[in-house]
């Protein structure tokens, strides 16, 4: 191999690397330091290249891919500012836990605070949102330095996907040239022969890294289940996450032996997929209006990060119960403080070896499921029989027609409260999808576009007006990536979820600070990014183009024009039916 400078040795070596230790994805940004990895990224055979204009684009694109694969998608970025803008990316990869390689391109040592053109301080940038951070030795044609970097690469990669797996940062400096420009002398002419197993690495990874699971030992295992088989009324909650933790076999193993219901957030990986019956609909009624007459659960057991529904936090912070919350990193994600126990252990093999001590035991008083079914009937045919023209309504047609299989991903602010409430579970494979982590509205078109590039299935994109405003240059990659997506755009101008707080009252400075009017129209966007644009006022005319729009290739953008108030008091209008009725 040919290794015409210092440079062009030490990125092919990095990329080398990636490559054998599985990564077969990079997103690249333009930029000039960062040449070096950006030409032995596009020349290595094995790495499939997105490229993106925009360095917060690339950043949320790779986590949505991250979050559909399980494996980081490497984005690399010149140095100064455009490092900054991974940062945002970076904080949700952190907080949503999605595995994430950052490779910043730097000036060399004596350039930084020197007032070089383009230069930052690049040393620890994203702070403690990343789960490690290197600054690499500069570029040398050395056999030990060659090892460092692989074996570097390797750390990087297993703190990547560790437990709990987030980001890490690289920095790379680099000199000029950072073309590969012959340097003579840069790297001996018979290096590699010389130095065969630095230049060439080992058949496979450098370093394989081994992640183990942990585990209760069988003392500890059996102090859970006593309260766990001993109780007649229970809960398994299963909270956000990228992917069923547990696995749907496990958890459906434990419903079974101990007779709880699943209460499944939708993007648990559990509210569609199960051939079984799963509580959706507890956003609607487990409020105190109904829930003052039931008894408390015994115990409950949660996994995965804090439920989206306020609905069922508060509700679990009203019970005097025992709460066991099962995380793999002993991590605490429950804001309520409400929690008794932390249980530090993988959840799907807590779940398999839970359910094999209560094995044979009683299951739960039918009493107790039945509420939970009555409520659900309730809250299903109410939102069934709704012909109402509402935000909720559309959630509700799309969970229904959803292709099976398919990816779905929704923005915040309401989509994604929408789809918590209205969503019913079924049996189809859908994988719900959100940047729930940190919970904010930015780069939710590149994240869904991301997903869809890690798979065949039909992608779906929900989103609001001010979230599709807000990363409209992630539309770009379409065409330069490749994705084709149904991406449906609820409009109601402006910041609809703020009619859900006490603010409402207070107009002004309501609409003009808060819900904030955009009277934008989305139209050109299609022109602009060649796709089909689609604008429907009624729900049966949304229900019509959104099966067209499964049923064809290319892109789609359907905007359903809504009323944010008249949306929000829909809600509140079939919530109170159904609690009414719960409460009779």
């Amino acid at each position: 191999m040919n290794h015409p400078n210092r440079n062009t040795l030490w990125a092919e070596t990095f990329v080398d690397e990636l490559a054998k230790a599985g990564i077969d994805a990079v997103c690249l940004a333009p930029g000039s330091r960062s040449t070096p990895l950006t030409v032995a990224f596009a020349t290595h055979g094995d790495i499939e290249v997105f490229s993106h204009l925009d360095e917060r684009s690339a950043a949320f694109f790779a986590l949505g891919r991250a979050k559909r694969t399980g494996k980081p998608t490497p984005i690399v970025c010149t140095s100064g500012t455009a490092a900054a803008n991974f940062h945002p990316a970076i904080i949700e990869a952190d907080r949503a836990r999605v595995p994430m390689l950052v490779c910043t391109a730097d000036r060399p040592p004596e350039l930084r605070d020197s007032g070089a053109n383009q230069t930052v301080d690049q040393e620890k940038l994203y702070g403690d949102a990343v789960r490690w951070y290197a600054d690499l030795a500069e570029p040398e044609a050395n056999a030990r330095k060659l090892r460092y970097l692989r074996t570097t690469t390797a750390r990087a990669l297993g703190s990547a996907t560790g437990t709990p797996p987030g980001p890490v940062h690289l920095n790379f400096p680099f000199r000029k040239p950072l073309e590969p420009t012959e340097v003579s002398g840069d790297v001996p002419e018979n290096f590699e022969d010389e130095e065969l197993f630095a230049a060439s690495g080992r058949d496979g990874p450098f370093v394989r890294v081994s992640q183990g699971v942990p585990e209760l030992d069988s003392a500890r295992l059996a102090d859970i289940a006593e309260p766990v088989l001993n109780a007649e009324r229970g809960l398994l909650i299963a909270g956000p996450a990228d992917a069923p933790t547990p696995t749907r076999t496990a958890l459906a193993k434990l419903a079974d032996e101990t007779g709880f219901p699943i209460l499944a957030d939708p993007l648990s990986g559990h509210r569609f997929g199960h051939d079984r019956t799963v509580i959706g609909g507890y956003d609607s009624y487990l409020v105190p209006e109904v829930t003052e007459d039931w008894p408390d659960p015994d115990v409950v057991l949660r996994f995965g990060a804090s439920p989206t529904s306020k609905v069922l936090r508060n509700y679990l912070e009203r019970t005097d119960v025992q709460q066991y919350l099962v995380d793999s990193a002993g991590g605490w994600r429950e804001a309520t403080f409400t929690a008794t126990d932390l249980v530090v252990a993988d959840p799907t093999r807590f779940a398999r070896q839970l359910a094999g001590e209560l094995a044979g035991g009683d299951p739960s008083d039918e009493t107790w499921t039945s509420r939970f079914g009555r409520a659900e009937s309730c809250h299903w045919k109410s939102v069934a029989e709704s012909n109402a023209h509402f935000e909720g309504g559309v959630l509700a047609s799309v969970a229904e027609l959803l292709p099976d299989p398919a990816t779905l991903f929704v923005s915040n602010s309401m989509p994604v409260r929408d789809i918590d409430r209205f969503g019913r579970p079924h049996s189809a494979d859908v994988t719900v999808l959100g940047n729930r982590g940190a919970s904010g509205i930015d780069g939710i078109v590149s994240s869904a576009l991301g997903a869809g590039s890690a798979t065949d299935d039909p992608l779906v994109l929900v989103t609001g007006d001010v979230a599709y405003y807000h990363d409209m240059n992630g539309l770009l990659a379409l065409a330069r990536c490749g994705v084709d997506a149904t991406i449906v755009e609820i409009n109601n101008d402006g910041g609809g979820i703020f009619h859900m707080l006490p603010i409402e009252s207070f107009d002004p400075p309501f609409t003009g600070q808060f819900k904030t009017p955009h009277g934008l129209d989305f139209e050109a966007t299609g022109e602009l990014y060649d796709f089909d644009f689609d604008r429907v006022e009624s729900l049966s005319a949304f229900c019509e183009r959104f099966r067209a729009s499964i049923d064809r290739t290319g892109t789609q953008v359907i905007e359903v024009v809504t009323d944010a108030e008249a949306s929000h008091r829909t809600r509140e209008s079939l919530q109170k039916s159904v609690v009414h009725e719960l409460s009779d």
